[in-house]
């Protein structure tokens, strides 16, 4: 057509598991906001020299807490941390990633690093219905990524109520399908299924079938009705569990029982790595990584995150409420923020320090390296670290060359408490990931799970959301930083700078810098006047001010752009930074 605008990437290596089974040599041609095939002769064509560099369609985290009540509770309980350190600071550059101000940042830095490390697409695991409004207004601020969230169900009372009165699935198809349009979110979380709400009346750690202590219910019951809602009104993720007894020696158990109790229903684990362990050895503890990669692969229809952990300072934060309450005296700093949320679940906040000397932490960095090392199909595997609870997002590139350089692995691993060096099979793993690998792992396999086939590729008639990487000597180096970010065929992150979107010239309609992922939900059932009646008598407000409209989301989405600031290099220049921003927000 006359109007499009063509552009090539050339000179490149393009990398693109769907395609190519090792990256190839060849031009990638944009039409507009679309890959393309060769444009006919004579097309008028801007071209961009990716000579040394290579190409893959742009990352996509579908598991990282980047927005919403939890991580603001974090900012708040840890204000101290909010500014560069001199020494010791998990966020230091030495450390072997970009440097952040806090490890939960400000929204805006946090896009910033997922920008300039090439993503376009981060996903906010755990929406709170309560919350959902102050989430997608803090996911409007991450710049040139397409956001989205899954609602935490699973502990909500009026579901709990209704699932012990014996409800039909047919309402709990139309309760899943009503609360994800109302809240404008793309998937349905369940974490500790029934656990955390039995918490709140005094039961300890609950397996898949213990029954509430209210209620009666199961999490088995809870999983099976909400896993069977989510196949039948058709969301493209599928149900995203956080199981029942994370981080406790033993869990594998549970963990199994979860896969085979959704046998035959499409399932998506996240942070594996706290729910695969075994209770071998001297010290009870131990990794039962190849058990759980044995289900994987007798179920195809399950896809897992691996949540691994790296050492250093961060802060766990989860709505995991009964977890995070019974650790709390391992809180580094000695602080903890536990909160109930409107008889809807709740959350807990506690600082942490993986440390190389302990053992468990130890074991827990080879559990999620052999997660990645044993599954033979990367495209069902994703790399993630469950930011920031296992590590900063940031320390992606360094995991990536853990995966992809055996003398790295291993001269690590030595460094690890003795025993997990005695009992940890890591080192018989002789797999190394290569390109082809990372990107089945952060494009192809995360864009496939949450439905979006027109992303994570570089087939033509995708979208032109594609990074460009100058190959550095490994690929620490490579992935840290990307040369180039495209964001629907125009560029939006050149070599340190990130545009704002007047400067980027989208073709056609201008897209907001941030794009909503939204559930294309076509018919959902008005919510019943008994429901609704009960919904005032829980929740003390109306149901009608639950619901966000598509054009209030779209107002938040599109309203919210801002220049991204240059994170400070020193005490003094962070908080006259901070000081700026604040004042630009009260004068927009």
């Amino acid at each position: 057509m006359s109007g499009d605008r063509w552009r090539v990437i050339r000179g490149g290596l393009l990398c693109d598991p769907s395609q190519w089974p090792q990256p190839i040599a060849a031009d990638l041609y944009f039409c507009s906001d679309r890959i393309a095939t060769t444009p006919p002769e004579g097309t008028p064509c801007s071209v961009i020299d990716a000579t040394g560099c290579l190409v893959m369609a742009s990352g996509i985290d579908l598991h990282t807490h980047v927005g919403g009540g939890k991580v603001n509770l974090a900012r708040w309980l840890l204000p101290e941390s909010a500014r560069w350190s001199g020494s010791g600071a998990w966020w230091k550059e030495s450390a072997g990633h970009h440097r952040l101000t806090s490890p939960v940042p400000p929204a805006w830095e946090t896009g910033r690093r997922y920008l300039e490390m090439g993503y376009g697409v981060a996903m906010e695991p755990a929406v709170a219905p309560c919350s959902a409004r102050q989430t997608h207004l803090e996911l409007s601020d991450l710049p040139h990524l397409d956001t989205g969230g899954y609602l935490v169900l699973g502990n909500e009372t009026l579901l709990l109520e209704q699932l012990a009165g014996g409800c039909s699935q047919q309402w709990v198809d139309d309760y899943v399908a009503w609360m994800v349009a109302a809240h404008q979110c793309y998937g349905v979380k369940v974490v500790n299924p029934g656990g955390v709400s039995a918490w709140k009346e005094g039961q300890g750690s609950t397996s898949l079938d213990t029954p509430h202590p209210r209620y009666g219910v199961t999490g088995r019951t809870i999983l099976v009705a909400l896993a069977s809602a989510v196949d039948r009104i058709g969301l493209p993720h599928p149900l995203h569990l956080h199981c029942n007894q994370l981080g406790v020696p033993g869990n594998i158990e549970t963990t199994l029982a979860t896969i085979a109790a959704l046998e035959g229903k499409r399932l998506h684990l996240a942070h594996v790595q706290f729910h695969a362990y075994g209770k071998e050895g001297p010290m009870g503890f131990s990794s039962a990584a190849d058990r759980l990669v044995d289900a994987l692969q007798a179920n195809p229809l399950v896809t897992i995150d691996v949540g691994q952990v790296l050492f250093g300072q961060t802060v766990t934060l989860s709505g995991d409420l009964a977890h995070q309450a019974h650790h709390r005296d391992l809180a580094h700093p000695g602080k903890t923020i536990l909160q109930r949320q409107e008889l809807q679940g709740g959350c807990g906040v506690l600082p942490f320090r993986y440390r190389h000397p302990s053992f468990v932490h130890g074991l827990q960095w080879t559990v999620g390296l052999e997660l990645f090392l044993r599954m033979p199909d990367p495209s069902r595997v994703f790399l993630t670290t469950d930011h920031p609870n296992g590590a900063p997002f940031t320390t992606y590139p360094h995991l990536m060359r853990l995966l992809t350089d055996l003398d790295f692995r291993e001269a690590a691993f030595r460094t690890l408490h003795p025993e997990v060096q005695r009992q940890s099979e890591l080192m018989q793993l002789k797999r190394v990931f290569d390109h082809t690998d990372l990107a089945a792992s952060t494009r192809w396999g995360p864009a496939m799970a949450l439905g979006l086939t027109d992303r994570g590729t570089l087939q033509p008639g995708a979208l032109a959301d594609v990074a460009v990487y100058p190959i550095g000597s490994n690929a620490q180096e490579t992935y840290r930083e990307a040369r180039w970010v495209f964001r629907r065929g125009q560029i939006v992150y050149d070599r340190g700078s990130i545009l704002p979107p007047s400067s980027a010239s989208y073709s056609g309609t201008q897209p907001p810098a941030t794009q909503p992922l939204v559930a294309p939900l076509d018919q959902v059932a008005p919510a019943l006047p008994s429901w609704e009646a009960r919904w005032r008598e829980i929740y003390h407000r109306t149901i009608a001010s639950e619901r966000i409209s598509g054009d209030e989301l779209q107002e938040m989405r599109s309203s919210r752009w801002e220049p991204v600031p240059t994170p400070p290099s020193s005490p003094k220049e962070s908080s006259a930074a901070h000081a700026r921003h604040r004042q630009d927000r009260k004068a927009n």
